[in-house]
C-alpha cells in the first residue's frame, strides 16, 4: 500500500510538471527575477570549477549558473530535461527521482537542493541516499520558500504570474535541520533570501540585497538558505605533516622559547620563520637557535613585503605540511596549546580553527582596555556577517588544511589583497568557501619580551574600513 501511494505521488508530480515544461514558453511569470536572485546567490555560495550535483534541476539553468567544471543534474521529468540539454549541451542530466539515486556515480563537492524539499514524498530517505555521494569535504546546500508567502503564492499561481505547485510538504527551518541530522548532516550556516522577489530595479536591489539582512525584515522573506557537510566521515587516516608559520619582528627575545615549547605534532612538525625588517637581532637568533637545534625542522626567511598578512603568506607558500598554524612570536597564545588545534582539525570537529582569547581571565597587561572592547565588538559584527558565530577574529593563532587555505588564495581576488594583518584575509575566505568555523579558547598572555606593533587607532580605523568592504562582498551580495 505504502509503495503505491508512493507511485502514485511521483507520477502525479511527474506529470506535472512536464506540462509546466510544455508551456514554459508561454508562461509569463514574475518567478523570473526571484530565480535570478537564487542565480546569484548560489555563485556565491558555490566556487566555479567544482565537481556539482544539483537534485530537481528542471531545465538546468541554476546548475549552469554556478559555472561547474563536472554538472550533473538529476529530474524525473523527461519534458523539463529535454529543455535542459537542449539549453546546456555541456551539462549532463539523469531522469530519475530524487527518492532513488541509486544510478549515479562518483563524489561530489557541492549538492544543490533549491526548492525541493517541500515537493519530495520521503525527505530523509532522498537525504540518506545523498551521503553515499559525499566526501568529507561535500556541501550540501539547499532552499526552501517560507509558507508566510503561501497565500501570495497562491494569488500569483492563480493569475498565471507563478509556476503553479502541487501540494507541498509543509516543512519549517529546523524540520529540515532535524531530518540532515538524522541523515547524517550538521547544518553549521542558515540564513534568509529575497524579500521582494518582483523586477522592479532599484527596489529589488534595495531589498533583496539590504533589507533582507535586517531585522524584522529578514523573517519576512521568502526563502530559506542552508549550509551543511556530513558527519562522520573521515578526512585523512595518515597523521599529517604540521607547518607553524611563524611571523617575527622584533622578536629577538622570544626565540629560544619558541624552539623549546612548541611540540611535535602529527606526522612531523616544521617551524617556519618569516623575519619582517626587525630592528633587534631577531633573523640572528633564529640563525642561533637553528643551529643549537638541529633535530628540528625548520626554515628561515626575510620578508620581502609588510604586515603580518604578507608574512603568513610568504610562509604557507614555503610549507610541506598538510596542516597550516599560525603562532605570533609573541608568544601570547601559549604554543603548548597547539595540540588542541591539532585535534580539532584532524578529528573533523571544524575545518576552520579559530583562536578565541575573549573567554578565560586574561593576564593583567595582556590587553588594553579598549582593545578589549574592540574587539568584542569586532566579533559580534563578524558573527552577523558570516552566518556563524566567530567570538574573537584578531587572534594570530588560527588552523586550516592545506587544500583549503589554497581555496581561498585562488579566490584573493574577490575581496583583493587589503588585509595587512592576514587575520581577515583568512576568515573572510573561509566564510567564502563554506568551511566550518570552529572556536578555541585560550588563556592569552602578556607580552615578556618587546612591544606590540599593533598601532590602536591606526589599525583600528583600517579594521573598520576592512569590515565595511567585505560587508559588501560577504553580507550584501
Amino acid at each position: 500500500m505504502e509503495i503505491s501511494s508512493a507511485l502514485k505521488y511521483r507520477q502525479s508530480r511527474q506529470a506535472h510538471w512536464d506540462a509546466v515544461a510544455h508551456q514554459r514558453d508561454g508562461l509569463h511569470s514574475w518567478g523570473g527575477a526571484y530565480h535570478r536572485r537564487l542565480a546569484q546567490v548560489y555563485r556565491f555560495l558555490v566556487s566555479p570549477g567544482q565537481r556539482v550535483l544539483e537534485v530537481g534541476c528542471g531545465e538546468g539553468d541554476l546548475l549552469a549558473a554556478v559555472q561547474p567544471a563536472l554538472g550533473v543534474g538529476v529530474d524525473f521529468s523527461p519534458a523539463m530535461l529535454a529543455r535542459a540539454r537542449q539549453r546546456h549541451p555541456n551539462l549532463q542530466f539523469v531522469e530519475t527521482d530524487a527518492c532513488d539515486l541509486s544510478a549515479l556515480q562518483g563524489a561530489f563537492d557541492v549538492i544543490i537542493l533549491s526548492d525541493l524539499v517541500n515537493d519530495l514524498w520521503d525527505v530523509q530517505l532522498t537525504l540518506d541516499q545523498l551521503r553515499r555521494l559525499c566526501t568529507a569535504r561535500t556541501r550540501l546546500v539547499l532552499n526552501l520558500y517560507s509558507h508566510l508567502w503561501q497565500p501570495v503564492l497562491s494569488v500569483a499561481q492563480k493569475l498565471r504570474l507563478a509556476v503553479p505547485l502541487c501540494e507541498q510538504n509543509w516543512l519549517t527551518v529546523e524540520d529540515v535541520r532535524n531530518l540532515l541530522n538524522l541523515a547524517g548532516f550538521e547544518t553549521f550556516r542558515n540564513w534568509t533570501e529575497v524579500l521582494f522577489p518582483l523586477p522592479i530595479p532599484l527596489l529589488n536591489g534595495f531589498c533583496n540585497r539590504f533589507l533582507v539582512r535586517a531585522w524584522p525584515f529578514n523573517a519576512l522573506a521568502l526563502s530559506n538558505f542552508m549550509v551543511a557537510r556530513p558527519k562522520g566521515i573521515s578526512a585523512r587516516k595518515p597523521e599529517p605533516v604540521v607547518s607553524v608559520v611563524v611571523p617575527a619582528r622584533n622578536e629577538a627575545g622570544n626565540i629560544p622559547d619558541i624552539f623549546a615549547r612548541v611540540p611535535e605534532m602529527g606526522s612531523g612538525t616544521e617551524l617556519i620563520f618569516v623575519e619582517g625588517h626587525s630592528k633587534d637581532d631577531t633573523y640572528a637568533a633564529i640563525e642561533s637557535e637553528m643551529a643549537r637545534n638541529p633535530g628540528r625542522t625548520c626554515k628561515l626567511f626575510r620578508q620581502s613585503g609588510i604586515g603580518k598578512g604578507d608574512a603568513v603568506r610568504k610562509g604557507y607558500a614555503e610549507a610541506r605540511g598538510e596542516v597550516l598554524m599560525i603562532l605570533d612570536a609573541d608568544l601570547t597564545v601559549p604554543p603548548e596549546d597547539l595540540p588542541r588545534f591539532y585535534d580539532a582539525i584532524v578529528s573533523g570537529t571544524g575545518e576552520f580553527i579559530n583562536g578565541v582569547r575573549l573567554v578565560y581571565p586574561m593576564e593583567r597587561q595582556a590587553m588594553r582596555t579598549l582593545n578589549l572592547i574592540g574587539n568584542k565588538f569586532f566579533s559580534l559584527v563578524f558573527s552577523w556577517m558570516l552566518g556563524q558565530p566567530i567570538k574573537d577574529t584578531l587572534c594570530g593563532t588560527k588552523v586550516l588544511w592545506r587544500q583549503d587555505y589554497e581555496k581561498i588564495a585562488a579566490n584573493r581576488s574577490y575581496f583583493g589583497e587589503f588585509d595587512p594583518f592576514g587575520d581577515y584575509d583568512l576568515i573572510f575566505g573561509a566564510a567564502r568557501q563554506n568551511l566550518k568555523i570552529v572556536d578555541m579558547p585560550i588563556r592569552y598572555r602578556e607580552r615578556t619580551y618587546g612591544t606590540t606593533n599593533i598601532q590602536r587607532w591606526k589599525h583600528g580605523w583600517l579594521l573598520l574600513r576592512m569590515v565595511a568592504f567585505a560587508a559588501r562582498r560577504l553580507k550584501f551580495i
